[in-house]
């Protein structure tokens, strides 16, 4: 006669320490993160696109006439970037012909940063519009770009449902830098 026992999954760990992920989860309301109280715009990506003089201490690595692209502060994988033009648009659609144009250029110019930098074995681009599709900034269209590597899903995102970030973001944004400089100068 077969084993009748149930099957459990592993135990999760007890705690995984992210200090940094406090103030984001605190900030969280059933509608998704809220602007910041010091906004001036009620959404970070238009502020940050009106201060280039705050570019580093906001992580944005490259800053063009059309936008920037700049690393996630909650990042999916380490170096995971964004891209975002300057002016806010909630949908693909809302952009001109040529504002698309100047959006994909900079996903280019995005990924060959990222190749640069990191070398990944793929790289994952996308666009989250609209709240029901995941957008954590839905008034501001933005691309993804998740650096990837054969088994950078490993156990700990399986069994823990955790995944680990092992560079600062401060890190992380010298290292772009450092790349970006190399590339621009080309």
């Amino acid at each position: 006669m077969p084993d009748q026992t149930p099957q459990h999954p592993a135990p999760n760990p007890a705690s995984i320490w992210a200090p940094w992920r406090l103030g984001y989860l605190e900030s969280l309301d059933e509608d998704g993160p809220p602007a910041s109280p010091a906004s001036p715009t009620g959404c970070f990506l238009s502020d940050y696109w009106l201060a280039p003089d705050d570019d580093e201490k906001n992580h944005v690595i490259v800053r063009t006439d059309d936008g920037m692209i700049l690393l996630n502060a909650y990042p999916y994988a380490n170096g995971h970037l964004m891209v975002a033009l300057g002016e806010g648009r909630p949908t693909l659609l809302d952009y001109t012909p040529e504002q698309r144009a100047a959006l994909w250029r900079l996903v280019d110019t995005a990924a060959a940063l990222m190749h640069a930098t990191l070398e990944p074995q793929g790289i994952n681009i996308g666009i989250n519009q609209g709240r029901a599709a995941g957008a954590g900034v839905p008034g501001h269209l933005h691309v993804h770009l998740v650096p990837r590597w054969a088994g950078d899903v490993n156990f700990i995102t399986a069994v823990g449902q955790v995944r680990v970030i092992p560079s600062a973001l401060e890190q992380m944004g010298e290292r772009y830098r450092g790349a970006w400089s190399k590339l621009d100068a080309k």
